[in-house]
């Protein structure tokens, strides 16, 4: 290959190492959090003798919905951040967001009902009111966030929806695995858990965004030496052939 043909060496290890970036880390480290909350925490809905299921019965029609657009939040909120899928089918990128949006705004005052309903079975009312604000504080991002990309502002929109999907999804599985880590097994002990994440929630989000502006931002130097115009052999060698 000529020197005129070959790619930058940079642009070589950028394709090369494209699948190493923190975003798609961090979000395959959730999905092995998910897999775990999947096996710990809701094993029940594959076993139909599960005392869970007695526990639900008085809500379970209003849970059914609730945990469909719940699913539904957890699988697409990913499919946002994947600047391929943005850049190669950006219609399917504003349907499958679109969606989320949906999902959030059935999931979040569905959830806010159930630990309503909860009380008649012993739930506390501080824990209604923690799912209350939890499920304002998703809808609210979510709806800044759907607001942003209205008004073409794409880098507030991400950082947005980076806070949505912290402020719900994220809190669900975390609190879940904690359950698990800690042997949680009292209605106080769960609430306290999910208090912390929810208090917790945007800060952890701000956290990430930093983390990746910080990793994705370069030097100056470094910025001005990738672009800058770089001399091929081909080039020089001819220029002496033209003035003769």
């Amino acid at each position: 290959m000529s020197a005129l043909t070959q790619p930058p060496a940079s642009v070589t290890q950028s394709t090369r190492h494209s699948w190493l970036r923190p975003k798609y880390l961090l979000f395959a480290f959730i999905g092995v959090l998910l897999v775990d909350v999947l096996i710990h925490s809701e094993g029940f809905l594959i076993d139909m003798k599960d005392p869970e299921w007695v526990h639900i019965s008085s809500f379970k029609w209003w849970l059914l919905p609730h945990g469909l657009a719940g699913a539904c939040a957890i699988l697409l909120g990913p499919m946002q951040f994947s600047d391929g899928l943005r850049k190669r089918f950006t219609k399917l990128h504003r349907i499958v967001g679109r969606l989320y949006v949906g999902s959030v705004f059935i999931a979040a005052p569905l959830g806010a009902y159930i630990q309503y309903v909860d009380e008649r079975l012993g739930g506390s009312r501080s824990f209604t009111i923690e799912t209350v604000i939890q499920g304002g504080l998703w809808m609210l991002t979510t709806g800044i966030a759907f607001a942003l990309i209205l008004k073409g502002k794409v880098q507030q929109h991400r950082q947005w929806m980076t806070r949505s999907f912290g402020t719900g999804p994220l809190i669900f599985i975390e609190a879940r695995v904690l359950f698990h880590l800690l042997g949680v097994n009292s209605m106080a002990a769960a609430e306290t858990v999910v208090w912390i994440c929810a208090a917790s929630s945007i800060f952890v989000a701000d956290v990430v965004l930093q983390v990746q502006e910080m990793l994705c931002a370069r030097p100056i130097g470094a910025r001005n030496k990738v672009l800058a115009p770089q001399p091929t052999m081909g080039l020089i060698e001819a220029a002496p052939e033209t003035l003769e």
